[in-house]
């Protein structure tokens, strides 16, 4: 009996392949994620953000089974081919200067991820295991003859990690800072699922928090006075905020946060990595997964914050709230959840941006407002993007994540080798640093 044969297809736009079976093969994997939906990745094409003419030259690498019903999908990743490393958060210009210092160009390169988007999850769509292990291969074969320097697969999961392993690609350890509703110990394990905390097994009433004075209980106390002490010097200045979730965001507030996310691009001298049409096509073709704080100060709106969530997070028909009070009505504590689809979801803290200058109010807009919506509308995780160790005080708690390299020059892949064996034994002594000044009260581990 003949197997059924596998093809390769590449394609230049994520919009030749369609969204449904994209979408349905996403939702098979181990840990997907609003950012590898294929209306995200449409957008960052189609709004001109990640585009050749930024730097972002797009690939789309398929396999399709060519059984007897048809063409099916069943394996995919989005490939690019990058002329610098911007944008991507884990860092590797010394590489491409060690490159240049060798006569060698390291640019193109490729990368599977998300475009300006650190956050974990599956990278490595596939419908089983061999399947991933296919997808790999074949990323590295086409990159092999398209003569590129190298090839990195960013943020990746569990799962894409062990194909990758598999092949035989490089592990570069990382870390990023996280939030657990109810905090779980440091994961050593690159984005592995965090284990229950120690207390949690013989505590049967220790579960998600009540409220954020709950959550404050949990710190030290130190910690737990600084951030009163922040909040206070925010609600001292006048500033309020309003919450608006999912499609009660309107074209006006959409407006309003490019203008302050815009600003605080240009304030640092870089024009923004997103445009504006990118968060128009957010609010047309993913307009549930977005929550934005908004914080005015005599009646006048001067800053906001923007996180995706996991799950739709529009109010429900069944809320005592309408439509026309659901934005005041959500900052209300004593309030029901929007929908109870966010049960169990996770945040991803993505964007903000300020008009006028206020003392903490980036900790408040960014931290302390996501964190006691995610508290009130029982959200198991807020995860607070790359970098920051002022996220611990806030109680984001530091967790692996890892990339994998591939690297075609011989000599440079066993130098690159040797590099992140020494780094990772670096990334391994500064984790447990980490843990022994961990803000909570009872450290678990």
């Amino acid at each position: 009996m003949t197997e059924k044969p596998i093809i390769t297809r590449v394609f230049t736009s994520v919009q030749q392949i369609a969204a449904t079976a994209w979408d349905a093969l996403l939702a098979l994997q181990a840990t997907p994620t609003p950012f590898m939906r294929h209306a995200y990745l449409a957008a960052m094409q189609d709004s001109g953000s990640a585009v050749r003419d930024t730097g972002w030259d797009a690939h789309f690498i398929t396999l399709w089974d060519t059984g007897p019903q048809g063409e099916q999908l069943v394996a995919a990743c989005p490939l690019y081919l990058k002329a610098h490393s911007w944008g991507e958060y884990v860092f590797d210009m010394a590489w491409a200067r060690a490159y240049h210092e060798h006569g060698l160009a390291y640019y193109p390169k490729a990368v599977v991820a998300v475009p300006f988007t650190p956050v974990p999850g599956s990278r490595l769509l596939a419908a089983s295991d061999a399947l991933r292990v296919q997808l790999v291969q074949t990323v590295q074969d086409w990159c092999a003859a398209q003569q590129l320097s190298s090839a990195h697969v960013l943020f990746g999961d569990a799962a894409d990690h062990a194909a990758l392993q598999q092949v035989g690609w490089m592990a570069r350890a990382g870390v990023q800072f996280h939030w657990q509703n109810r905090s779980s110990p440091l994961s050593m394990a690159p984005h592995a699922p965090p284990a229950p905390p120690a207390e949690a097994a013989c505590n049967p009433t220790s579960g998600p928090y009540a409220d954020f004075d709950d959550f404050l209980a949990q710190l030290q106390q130190a910690k737990r006075k600084k951030i009163r002490q922040e909040r206070q010097r925010v609600a001292q200045a006048g500033v309020q905020f309003q919450v608006l979730a999912g499609r009660q965001i309107r074209a006006a507030d959409w407006d309003f946060f490019y203008r302050c996310y815009a600003q605080t691009y240009h304030e640092h001298g870089n024009p923004p990595y997103l445009s504006r049409d990118f968060f128009a096509r957010m609010a047309q073709d993913l307009p549930g997964h977005w929550v934005l704080f908004v914080a005015a100060r005599g009646g006048q709106r001067m800053a906001c914050s923007l996180i995706a969530v996991s799950a739709d997070a529009t109010p429900g028909p069944d809320d005592r709230h309408g439509e026309a009070g659901a934005a005041d009505a959500l900052a209300d504590p004593a309030l029901p959840a929007p929908t109870a689809a966010l049960h169990g979801a996770t945040a991803y803290g993505r964007y903000w941006g300020a008009l006028e200058r206020v003392d903490c109010l980036h900790f408040e807009a960014c931290y302390y407002q996501p964190l006691q919506w995610c508290i009130q509308h029982g959200l198991a995780a807020f995860e607070g993007g790359a970098q920051g160790e002022h996220k611990m005080a806030r109680a984001l708690l530091p967790v692996a994540t890892a990339s994998y390299h591939w690297l075609a020059h011989p000599a440079f892949a066993d130098a690159v080798e040797r590099f992140l064996e020494r780094e990772g034994e670096g990334v391994a002594h500064y984790l447990q640093e980490l843990q022994a000044h961990s803000p909570l009260r009872h450290s678990a581990g």
